[in-house]
């Protein structure tokens, strides 16, 4: 069965989309906030010949997508999909970050349960590999059901903390709220 890691989807409050070439300027107005990473283990990211690097391995990945305000229409931030294992039923959800205005859960809430949804139909587990003193991002990935998996390096050979969601651990923490 084969992924679109780059949909379409919409919301209440917001509209993911792909990334586009041309979302530079706006998504850089967001991740220029040196508060978005300061608990991120990249977190230089607010400046920009650091955000031009991730936006362009963000446009190469395939998987980003851009959240769209449903209210203004503007860019409030971005997500990704990464790592895709038809196998193993299995991919990744990260690289997340929402505008400061936008943080407290009803944003990001939003954006996981789009990006959820349209993952459960391809496959059987989320991955969310997150730095160990992101604190924010831990928090958030529990508070929608996601369960602490283990340990693992990144590229650069720096300690991440995974945590795993799956249809049933997610379904059963919706019932619970």
């Amino acid at each position: 069965m084969s992924f679109d890691r780059q949909p379409f989807l919409h919301g209440d409050l917001l509209e993911l989309r792909p990334l586009r070439a041309d979302d530079f300027d706006a998504l850089f107005g967001v991740a220029a906030d040196p508060l978005i990473w300061e608990q991120h283990p990249d977190r230089d990211r607010y400046q920009e010949p650091t955000f031009r690097t991730f936006f362009a391995e963000a446009l190469a990945s395939g998987g980003a997508l851009v959240a769209v305000d449903r209210s203004n229409g503007h860019i409030i931030g971005s997500s990704r999909y990464h790592g895709y294992d038809a196998e193993r039923s299995v991919i990744e959800i990260g690289w997340t970050f929402l505008a400061r205005a936008y943080w407290g859960g009803r944003y990001n809430g939003e954006m996981k349960r789009l990006m959820l949804a349209h993952a459960f139909q391809s496959v059987q587990r989320v991955l969310f590999i997150i730095g160990p003193e992101n604190g924010r991002s831990r928090r958030a990935v529990e508070k929608i059901g996601a369960t602490f998996a283990g340990t693992t390096k990144d590229a650069r050979g720096r300690e991440r903390v995974v945590y795993e969601l799956t249809p049933a651990l997610y379904g059963a923490h919706r019932l619970r709220k």
